[in-house]
Parts: C-alpha cells; structure tokens; sequence
C-alpha cells in the first residue's frame, strides 16, 4: 500500500512539473529579455504573451500550454494501463476502474496549479485556462469542444479574453452533467471552473469598473 501511495505521488508530482513549464516566460527572455511578469497583466499565459510579444509567440504559448494539460491527463491514463507495470504495485483492496477517473482528475489539477503556481517562478505563472482546455479535450472532447465553442462565442460578442475565460469555466460543471461525465469529473468541473474564476479575480473587477482591455488593446498595468 505505501509504495502504491508513493507512486500516486510521483505520479501527481510530475503532472504538476509538466503544468509549471514556464513557456510564456522562456519566450519572453529569448525573444526580447524581458520577463514577461512585469509587462502587462504580469501573467505568463498566452493573452499576455500575445499583447506583449505578438502573435507568433502567443500562437506558441497557447498550443504548449494546451499540451501541458493533455500530457498530464495521457500520463495519469498510460499510469494504470496494463503496459506500464503501474498496477502491479495496486493493493488487491483497490479498484483500478474506480480510482482511475479520480486518478486522472488530480492530475489534471495538478498541471492546472503548476501553470498558474509555477515552481520555476517563484509561484507565479498564467491563469490556467489553456492548460485547463488541454485537459478536457483528453477527457472528454465533447466537453472541451463545447467549452471552446462558448469562449468563442463569448470573445466575438465581448472582444474580452478574460471575460470569454470566465463564462467558459462557470459553464463547464454544468457541460459535466450535460454530458453525463463521472462523478470526479464533475468534481473537477466545479474546483476547475472556481479556481479559473479565482484566478480572473482582477479582470472581475476591471470588467465591473469598465477597464478591462478587449482584444487587441494593451493590457492594463
């Protein structure tokens, strides 16, 4: 049982190391040295990176931190496969069709955390919400394409990433049931989707004051 505990660590250690690669940061000290956290709305994710050092660098940033969450989600999924030699550690007490989806949950939240708490600085990082999207296209590409949908339809409508971010995520619990997803993904959709919200705290309050920058405006310092 504790060698089984201890490689669930591992395993949920990685995915939080795969979520904190810090891409939009790398990029903004190879491209133009500057660190990308005292620029705009000081966050490392793609928007910031798309106002700050233009569409090419943002296009990147997006796409790997897409890959971060998917790669998270294939990690926990090839995990308890029975190519991997993981379950031969699994106490006979223990479901493997049970705990999986739980499993593959807090891997997901754990590259969830590591992008928007990036070990490589200082805790810093994005706002998860193309990490999150990676995630849920592995889980479910249902789910995911439905959420993408709604941020897009949200950014044609408002022109506010932030915004499109937040409607996406407070519609995703509600897309788990729709759906009819597991009880731990469900479970996700909920802390998933508060967490996003909590992280756009500042963007809440800049939409309420009419501040909020809309695409292709510069970030508010």
């Amino acid at each position: 049982m504790f060698l089984w505990i201890t490689l669930n660590g591992v395993l949920l250690a990685v995915a939080y190391l795969l979520g904190s690669f810090p891409t939009g940061f790398l990029l903004g000290k190879v491209l133009k040295g500057i660190d990308i956290r005292e620029h705009g709305s000081k966050s490392t994710g793609a928007t910031n990176v798309l106002r700050t050092l233009g569409k090419g660098p943002g296009a990147a940033v997006l796409i790997v931190d897409i890959l971060k969450g998917a790669s998270a989600i294939l990690l926990a999924q090839w995990a308890y496969s029975s190519s991997s030699g993981f379950l031969t550690y699994q106490p006979e007490a223990v479901n493997p069709d049970v705990w999986l989806p739980w499993v593959v949950v807090l891997a997901g939240l754990a590259a969830v955390l590591g992008h928007s708490k990036s070990i490589w600085l200082q805790f810093q990082g994005g706002k998860s919400v193309a990490t999150g999207l990676g995630l849920l296209l592995m889980l479910n590409w249902q789910v995911g394409l439905t959420m993408l949908g709604i941020f897009s339809l949200v950014l044609a409508l408002s022109r506010m990433v932030s915004l499109s971010s937040i409607s996406a995520a407070l519609a995703l619990p509600v897309l788990m049931v729709l759906f009819h997803q597991p009880l731990a993904y469900l479970c996700l959709g909920i802390v998933g989707g508060l967490y996003v919200v909590w992280r756009h705290w500042a963007n809440i309050e800049r939409i309420m004051a009419g501040t909020e920058p809309r695409l292709g405006q510069k970030s508010a310092a």
